[in-house]
């Protein structure tokens, strides 16, 4: 009967969760998209997307082509020029996070860009994606001198007959050869971590405990284990690449992973671990870190003053808008308060924690009094824990944050997938939404 109980409350948060961000991401129709110009000295980061592979997985729904290398020359060329127009709508960035596709297929220019950055703001900190073929002596020389603290490597996992069912054995080696080129880099910098996935269809108990037995040897500095998140518009494609995807299992294999690594590490956020006595490292979660950052690159989604907004996702088009001199914005929506509140309430207890007093100041004493039937549902079913000044969350509270991120990302994928299925509407228009009445139903 508790069992029930718990996955009817689970089936509720899941619910609740999917219908809120489909709203959120209905951005504003028959304007044109913007971004504020900036008034202010706040910390904000630098998000940079690099939509180029060597392969494209079946599983994953971000913004990615195939390498093309003069198309990716040219593209790299242009983010440099959008990274110059942000410095002249008076942003300050003292953060980067390289995300793609595979940031590093191209490294050299991956380097060029890390420096115009470098150059142009007072970057402390710059956390790189990359895959393991890429984990090579020159690779890791080339991103120390880039300046590169954090490295994440898309692991996702160790077994032999998942590598080869979602297409990454043949190109990224063998578990063995994975955790071998892990160890030999884990101590290279600030921070190294392991992308991982777990809820892959077939994926057993068995599987998971094996792939934690391999990174408690590592003694990974982090581990990052991501519930797979499938878009909606291509769950068809993944029902016949790799199966079908049963959240019903998500729960019972994410206890496993939190009781393996209680011992050694803490939660930097719900689904991210790193080793005791190595807290202060970064995280993937530039969202719970910086309140807002903007986001560069063809696909790229950004958060500024209130301001939520997406790049074109022609990577053509974007090329033609900077070289214009103008931001490649595909479509943008003004936050209200009160979806200012509820985001900062979803991405600030992802870190596990939210500070009381400083949330309430910043919201000048409506934050609690803005989110009560939300406080009051989650007290109930047992999510949080207050130690003044701090509200924590309860290991099932963490659960439910893996829930509700989940959602985020699948409906921002959902968003994702519609974007790319849109017609190139001319270097740096505004997003013909009045024309695509299905956005409502596809998002």
């Amino acid at each position: 009967m508790f069992l029930q109980g718990e996955l009817l409350i689970n089936q509720i948060v899941t619910k609740i969760a999917r219908r809120e961000f489909a709203r959120a991401l209905k951005f504003a129709e028959g304007t044109v998209p913007e971004v504020p110009v900036c008034h202010d000295d706040r910390q904000r980061l630098l998000y940079l997307h690099i939509p180029f592979c060597e392969e494209l997985c079946p599983y994953c729904s971000f913004h990615r082509i195939l390498l093309n290398k003069e198309l990716a020359q040219k593209y790299y060329a242009a983010l440099k020029s959008e990274i110059k127009l942000y410095k002249d709508m008076n942003y300050n960035f003292t953060g980067i996070y390289v995300g793609g596709g595979t940031p590093t297929v191209l490294i050299e220019e991956l380097a060029e860009v890390l420096q115009c950055s470098r150059d142009t703001f007072p970057i402390r900190e710059i956390s790189v994606e990359t895959n393991p073929n890429h984990l090579t002596d020159e690779n890791i020389s080339i991103l120390h001198q880039a300046g590169v603290n954090r490295l994440s490597v898309g692991v996702q996992t160790f077994n032999d007959g998942l590598l080869k069912k979602i297409g990454r054995y043949e190109k990224y080696g063998s578990g063995k050869v994975i955790s071998e080129r892990l160890n030999s880099i884990r101590n290279s910098f600030a921070t190294v971590n392991a992308d991982m996935i777990f809820n892959f269809p077939e994926q057993s108990a068995r599987m998971l405990n094996d792939d934690l037995d391999i990174l408690l040897n590592l003694n990974m500095q982090q581990i990052t284990f991501y519930p797979l998140m499938v878009s909606t518009i291509t769950q068809d494609l993944m029902d016949k690449a790799i199966g079908h995807v049963d959240f019903r299992r998500e729960k019972k294999l994410f206890k496993i992973i939190a009781r393996r690594l209680e011992k050694d590490y803490n939660a930097s956020s719900a689904w991210c671990f790193s080793r005791k006595g190595n807290e202060k490292t970064l995280i993937d979660e530039y969202v719970v870190e910086y309140d807002e950052y903007a986001g560069l690159g063809s696909g790229a989604i950004g958060y500024l003053q209130g301001v939520c907004y997406a790049n074109t996702f022609d990577i053509a088009e974007y090329i033609a808008a900077v070289g214009k001199g103008k931001l490649p914005l595909l479509a943008s929506r003004t936050f209200a308060r009160e979806d200012q509140i509820s985001y900062d309430f979803l991405m600030k207890l992802f870190s596990t924690r939210i500070n009381v007093p400083d949330i309430e100041k910043k919201y000048g004493g409506k934050f609690l009094k803005s989110l009560w039937k939300e406080m009051i549902a989650f007290v109930l079913a047992g999510s949080f824990r207050y130690f003044p000044p701090n509200l924590y969350l309860t290991p099932r509270g963490r659960y439910y944050w893996v829930i509700m991120m989940r959602e985020f990302f699948i409906a921002v994928n959902n968003f994702r997938d519609f974007c790319r299925g849109v017609p190139p509407v001319g270097a740096g228009g505004s997003f013909p939404i009045n024309d695509i009445p299905q956005i409502r139903e596809r998002i």
